[in-house]
């Protein structure tokens, strides 16, 4: 089995700024979800741990494997959406005047700019991670973890559950929520 974790909570999140491939730590808070978050799943046996090279990710990752032997293989493809000249606004979510504002609304009508990665980038680039672990372990028999980010994170839920565009963000983890990708 395939399962998604996102990565904890970081002071970007709170205030609602675009952080995408920025490198963020997580704060206080979100190196506690991971934790709490690892004992809440320690029953769950992982074979191992594939993660986005960025901090957040890679910390929620080790904090969340923190009593387990579990390999953390960092690759680019599972990096945040880039949003290009965009990260670092604040919410960008809640202005019609800027481009991101289609990307959280209207995701089907979205054309990138200034930068940023279009959902066609993100789908191409998760799925042949995805791609690549299932044929590179039995996960019939074994549990792969992905640490990584929303979007990210529902780009892959997107693909292989074929939510429709539109749907997107339905597919929204929360911070460190663990997530078992259904194979449609």
């Amino acid at each position: 089995m395939i399962y998604l974790l996102r990565h904890g909570q970081t002071d970007w999140n709170i205030i609602h700024k675009l952080q995408g491939v920025t490198d963020i730590p997580l704060n206080d808070t979100g190196r506690q979800m991971a934790i709490d978050a690892g004992e809440k799943y320690k029953e769950v046996d992982f074979s191992c741990c594939y993660c986005s090279p960025l901090m957040r990710a890679k910390e929620t990752a080790e904090l969340f494997l923190e009593h387990k032997n579990v390999p953390i293989i960092e690759d680019d493809r599972l990096k945040e959406m880039c949003f290009g000249e965009f990260e670092g606004v604040e919410n960008a979510d809640g202005d019609e005047n800027i481009p991101v504002y289609k990307l959280f609304h209207e995701p089907e009508k979205f054309q990138p700019q200034k930068g940023m990665e279009s959902f066609d980038e993100l789908f191409s680039r998760t799925s042949s991670m995805v791609e690549e672990i299932k044929n590179n372990h039995d996960i019939e028999k074994n549990n792969v973890l992905i640490v990584g980010h929303g979007a990210m994170c529902s780009g892959i839920i997107c693909t292989y559950e074929r939510v429709q565009l539109k749907d997107f963000w339905t597919t929204l983890l929360k911070n460190c929520e663990l997530y078992e990708l259904k194979m449609v």
